[in-house]
């Protein structure tokens, strides 16, 4: 992706310099409300950590050369997804609300709750802000064989899908009959609420790239294999080493990148309507 020298977003906070304080052990509404979400939109719940009574503590950001760039990086994506949702929204009539991009180390205290870094880069419709360790980007590769800029790239821009629902009201809709269904159907909802985020970063990418002309060759192949290495059937296979279709919570390996090529293909959110279609 063509990004050095390019604009970068106003919207990032850097909280690598904060610290919490003590841990409290033990659970309460803060934990309920944060896995909730995080099981909804992405990441690993059981990685998310309630705490209370904790303070905090800010120094100065020590960084290595690597991870502030990485850090640029994110700021010009987010910057894109600025530039592309905004004119998207306006030409629809309506106004696109600019979400922030909190950058933080090891842990994080969100409108949502208290996560770690585990629990993977994730959205709080609440504050109405996405959350990211940039450590994870090191995991995209080590952890799931995810390569390349444009695999950070549709991460965020899968984060800010997530962002695009809620200003649409979809998120309330879809937690709202979450909360009428078995688990084994509010799992099927949830599949269908993620691969319409796999389904917007697509059309993120469409747009960007005619906008600002910025994608290089490789750039699509790197989202789609990313896409595919978080796919809940090889992540499964995996760490569990067997396939159960009723826990997927975000789509097998060929339903994400699928929905994300359409994004891609066609720019067109009227053909985004995972809800409807069969999967």
């Amino acid at each position: 992706m063509k990004w050095q020298g390019r604009r970068g977003s106003s919207n990032v906070e850097d909280r690598r310099g904060t610290s919490t304080g003590t841990k409290v052990v033990g659970g309460g509404i803060g934990t309920i409300v944060i896995v909730l979400l995080v099981y909804l939109l992405g990441g690993d719940p059981s990685a998310v950590i309630e705490q209370s009574g904790s303070g905090t503590y800010s120094g100065p950001v020590e960084a290595t050369e690597e991870e502030n760039q990485m850090a640029q990086f994110v700021s010009v994506v987010l910057a894109d997804t600025e530039d592309v949702w905004g004119k998207i929204f306006a030409d629809a009539g309506t106004t696109y609300r600019q979400p922030t991009l909190v950058l933080f180390r090891d842990q994080v205290q969100s409108a949502c709750g208290y996560a770690t870094s585990a629990s993977g880069p994730f959205y709080c419709p609440s504050d109405e802000k996405v959350y990211i360790d940039l450590s994870f980007c090191d995991d995209l590769q080590t952890r799931y064989g995810a390569y390349g800029d444009f695999a950070v790239a549709y991460v965020i821009a899968h984060e800010i899908g997530h962002h695009v629902q809620n200003l649409m009201g979809i998120l309330d809709e879809v937690s709202a009959e979450r909360s009428r269904l078995s688990e084994v159907r509010a799992n099927k909802l949830t599949v269908r609420l993620e691969l319409q985020a796999d389904f917007l970063a697509g059309v993120w990418a469409h747009h960007a790239d005619e906008m600002f002309n910025t994608l290089e060759e490789g750039d699509i192949e790197e989202a789609l294999n990313a896409a595919s290495s978080i796919g809940d059937d090889v992540l499964q296979k995996k760490y569990q080493g067997r396939v159960v279709p009723d826990a997927f919570t975000h789509g097998t390996a060929a339903q994400r990148s699928g929905w994300l090529r359409r994004g891609w293909l066609t720019g067109d959110l009227s053909q985004g309507d995972t809800f409807s279609a069969d999967i």
